[in-house]
């Protein structure tokens, strides 16, 4: 029988509404989401989605909920808002109605802890982010430190002239709502309307306001004895295909064992950009997180996820190539790649989540990937935004493989991750925005989701392929290229491979 599974993504972008439903689009899962949400800045109505969680979840096996969309509109909402604690918690009763509706219904949840930019933009901030983000990131960084005993009061009176108290107030009032509803979520799990949540942080670093939340978050779900059941990790924008893939082996009475191979060893230690914590400390969350465990040696395990992580300081991916030690000495790629033709050969399912840099992936990795025509041979790939993000992404395409098997869809869902991932993030994107200002655009505003900024991206997507992915070029189609939130950042791609051999 086939089994319904309600999503409600934490926005609108392809990577939350489309990716989900791409990847695990099979005969024997019904994977509905509303038609209508928000638009970026634009919030979704909270009432017409509340209305639609009530009426698709009375017959539903599964709810993978996106609290922020159910509370605040989407995620970018959930920074602007000015709603009182009493209406969201009225909100948020949504999820009580649901579950005495349908006892049976599987509900795993996430809601993300509101992030601290250490960058002055408003593209998806308040306005006034753009002109003081940076010293309310550093003024956060400061408190944390000093309650740690790490600075003394001088850092703040360094910069107590820069600090505009109105806008102060206003970032530190909504982060204080924002906070109480994430404590306040926790009572939904402990009296069981919700059976799983995640807590990821988005966007996090080692100290600031999202660090101090986290910490108090953190200390209530200990206090609750919620530990195994609420995890709190790096991440947003993967954890729908995450809960996906853990509502999956749920479904499936199994717990997938993960090998996890890295370029270097080094990398474990490794603080990704924009993240808080090791990247092994991570990993582990993700695996758990998504109803797999951690596997000792590859002979062993269901999935082989590769990670091709720098022994030291992640770079972005614009920055490529670098020819620091810690990505040429201590990565070891062609054992790597060595490694990977030895277990696809064996049938083995290897997915790549390809972290060496932030927001893209590796075009050496790529190339050699390309030369030794394992393109096509391996189970997922990702190198999207954060590590955490990559992570998550290419652990879903190693889970789908493992029960669906290399079907049309699993295959166009990994050409897609290829041409978007490595061609537009770390190609593609830099070179048209060079030519945004001749167009009287700049990279925040390209004024249309489908004109000719994306016919531009997608001419040079096709020549991304023919330059690094040539063997398999000529079999993959683009058929669409837009920008979602009409800007740079991201693009929403319809693409994919004609059926090949892995011969």
């Amino acid at each position: 029988m086939k089994k319904k599974i309600v999503l409600l993504p934490l926005d609108e972008r392809p990577c939350n509404y489309d990716f989900p439903v791409d990847l695990f689009r099979h005969d024997d899962l019904n994977l509905v989401r509303p038609s209508k949400l928000g638009n970026k800045k634009e919030p979704a109505n909270v009432d017409e989605i509340a209305e639609y969680l009530k009426e698709e979840c009375k017959d539903a096996d599964g709810l993978i909920l996106s609290v922020d969309m159910l509370l605040y509109g989407g995620l970018i909402p959930s920074r602007l808002h000015y709603e009182t604690i009493e209406k969201l918690k009225q909100t948020a009763e949504t999820i009580k109605h649901i579950k005495d509706k349908n006892p049976g219904l599987t509900v795993f949840a996430f809601q993300v802890i509101m992030r601290c930019p250490a960058y002055s933009s408003d593209d998806e901030e308040p306005e006034y982010y753009d002109k003081c983000g940076e010293t309310i990131h550093l003024t956060g960084e400061i408190v944390h430190k000093s309650r740690l005993g790490l600075c003394g009061e001088n850092g703040m009176q360094g910069i107590m002239p820069d600090i505009n108290q109105i806008y102060l107030n206003d970032y530190i009032g909504r982060r204080e709502i924002n906070r109480a509803m994430n404590l306040h979520i926790l009572k939904y799990l402990k009296e069981g309307y919700i059976d799983f949540l995640v807590i990821p942080q988005d966007d996090s670093a080692t100290y600031g306001y999202a660090a101090m939340d986290r910490d108090q978050i953190c200390a209530e779900i200990e206090k609750r004895n919620l530990s195994d059941r609420i995890l709190v990790y790096p991440g947003a924008d993967e954890v729908a295909l995450t809960l996906m893939t853990r509502m999956i082996n749920k479904s499936e009475m199994k717990k997938p064992k993960v090998y996890v191979k890295y370029a270097c060893e080094m990398a474990k230690n490794v603080i990704p950009l924009y993240e808080g914590s090791t990247l092994s400390g991570t990993v582990k969350y993700h695996i758990l997180s998504a109803g797999c465990q951690l596997a000792d040696c590859y002979e062993t395990a269901d999935i082989i996820m590769v990670l091709t992580a720098p022994a030291g300081t992640m770079k972005e991916a614009a920055a490529q190539p670098c020819n620091l030690p810690e990505y040429r000495t201590e990565r070891n790629l062609a054992e790597l790649i060595d490694f990977i033709k030895d277990r696809t050969a064996e049938n083995r399912i290897v997915t790549i989540a390809d972290n060496a840099y932030a927001n893209g992936g590796d075009l050496e990795f790529i190339k050699m990937m390309d030369n030794n025509q394992l393109l096509m041979k391996v189970a997922g790939y990702a190198g999207w935004n954060t590590s955490a993000n990559t992570i998550g992404t290419a652990l879903a395409e190693g889970v789908d493989a493992l029960y669906f098997g290399n079907s049309n869809n699993h295959r166009n869902f990994l050409v897609k991750r290829y041409i978007e991932d490595a061609g537009y993030c770390s190609v593609v994107r830099k070179n048209v925005t060079e030519k945004l200002s001749g167009l009287g655009m700049d990279y925040f505003d390209v004024k249309e989701k489908d004109g000719a900024v994306s016919k531009i991206v997608e001419q040079e997507l096709r020549k991304f392929l023919k330059d690094y992915c040539s063997s398999i070029a000529s079999k993959t189609w683009i058929d669409f290229v837009y920008m979602p939130w009409r800007r740079m950042f991201e693009i929403g791609l319809s693409a994919g491979i004609e059926e090949i051999s892995n011969d």
